[in-house]
């Protein structure tokens, strides 16, 4: 990943934080035929190996797990928060015009080798984890075993474990800590006023955060 100094993002514990608030990572693996890619969700075990371990299951019927199988390499790219910036927002373009539009984001990629795993009693206790996390802030949480048994029995043999302790991890959070700070303070500000969303204001505090200014 390119990575000019002033995006990067070294902690691990900021890395892992980024993981687990937008799981679905990105899957890219090597087939005989080329890249192979999918969207999947992850849980993260920070304490599992020294960098993190990640868990996920593919359907059987996917081919990605096969060409897992025969190359295990495999990159996860984890997105965060994304904004467009217009360089309408800069104090710059009032002062020179010399701006132009650019894209803020927190991305964190991970590599490692995965393994496959068919054991069912693994498949079991990751698909209840996996549901007891996501379930757990609703009043009322669907639990695996909501379901028949016989029903869960065939879901479990269409699905494959994955798991991959992460050997290499790379935070990047470009949220314009290159601009001048009235840039800045003019991003952070634009942001919540013309895209009052919860996207554009996770990147409106994280714009203030990283690069100084807190107005």
């Amino acid at each position: 990943m390119y990575q000019p100094p002033h995006f990067r993002e070294d902690r691990l514990e900021i890395q892992h934080e980024l993981i687990k608030a937008h799981p679905l990572g990105l899957m890219i693996s090597t087939g005989e035929e080329g890249p192979l890619a999918n969207a999947i969700p992850f849980l993260l075990d920070a304490d599992a190996s020294p960098k993190g371990t990640l868990r996920a299951h593919l359907a059987r019927a996917n081919p990605q797990w096969r060409a897992l199988a025969a190359d295990g390499r495999a990159l996860v790219v984890f997105q965060g928060a994304d904004s467009y910036v217009t360089p309408s927002w800069y104090a710059t373009k009032r002062e020179t015009g010399k701006v132009v539009p650019t894209w803020n984001y927190a991305v964190v990629q991970t590599r490692g080798t995965a393994r496959i795993i068919e054991d069912r009693e693994w498949l079991a206790h990751h698909v209840a984890q996996l549901t007891g996390h996501n379930e757990a802030s609703r009043a009322e949480p669907w639990a695996v075993d909501d379901a028949p048994q016989t029903f869960i029995d065939a879901q479990l043999k269409g699905i494959v474990g994955i798991e991959i302790d992460i050997a290499a991890i790379e935070g990047k959070w470009k949220v314009s800590q290159n601009r001048p700070e009235n840039d800045r303070i003019g991003v952070a500000d634009g942001l919540e006023a013309d895209q009052s969303t919860a996207e554009a204001r996770a990147m409106a505090e994280m714009v203030r955060q990283r690069g100084g200014s807190a107005r």
